[in-house]
């Protein structure tokens, strides 16, 4: 098994969302001591925004997207940024969102070309923005993450910590709580 550890946080060790993909990681490392894992930090290593020249040729690939293909199991920190993702992850995500590699169209709409993946994205939240929460209209990380890679075959699973901000109590309530999330994964 092949697993590609991605994290996108600007705050270093401080990240939350980084604390959870290496807890992910470490889960499935336990269960499958001959797991092959690859690391890509986006903030450390940023890919350059996308244009034109980096797009694929029609039947060509790039090196991201070759390594997320090879991948069986992608774990992606995704901590929420002024409502949505970083742009370091969106940088990322414009790279693996190729036609005829993970998605095709066709007379029904679009067909993803990748369902056998699992994605798993540990998300972090300054406030509390799930269902019947006041920010919840404000919430446009996890939506679009469900969104971009529905489009290519998958539903992603969610370690969500959220309540970053609102204090020391609400914070170490969010991390517990998401780590029982990742204990409680299927490996």
């Amino acid at each position: 098994m092949k697993l590609l550890h991605i994290d996108s946080a600007i705050t270093g060790e401080s990240s939350v969302s980084r604390r959870l993909t290496a807890d992910v990681t470490s889960r499935l490392r336990q269960a499958h001591p001959d797991i092959e894992v690859w690391y890509r930090d986006l903030a450390a290593e940023p890919l350059d925004h996308l244009t034109l020249a980096d797009m694929p040729a029609p039947g060509e690939s790039t090196a991201v997207l070759d390594q997320f293909l090879a991948a069986d199991v992608v774990v992606i920190g995704a901590p929420m940024y002024n409502f949505t993702l970083s742009t370091q992850l969106k940088a990322w995500i414009d790279r693996i969102l190729v036609a005829g590699k993970t998605f095709r169209y066709s007379e029904t709409g679009p067909v993803g070309l990748v369902p056998e993946k699992r994605i798993i994205i540990a998300v972090s939240r300054g406030d509390r923005y799930g269902v019947g929460t006041p920010s919840a209209p404000a919430e446009h990380l996890e939506t679009y993450l469900r969104v971009v890679f529905g489009f290519i075959g998958v539903s992603p699973e969610f370690v969500i910590a959220e309540g970053m901000l609102i204090g020391p109590e609400a914070r170490d309530a969010a991390i517990d709580n998401a780590e029982q999330a990742v204990a409680a994964l299927a490996v």
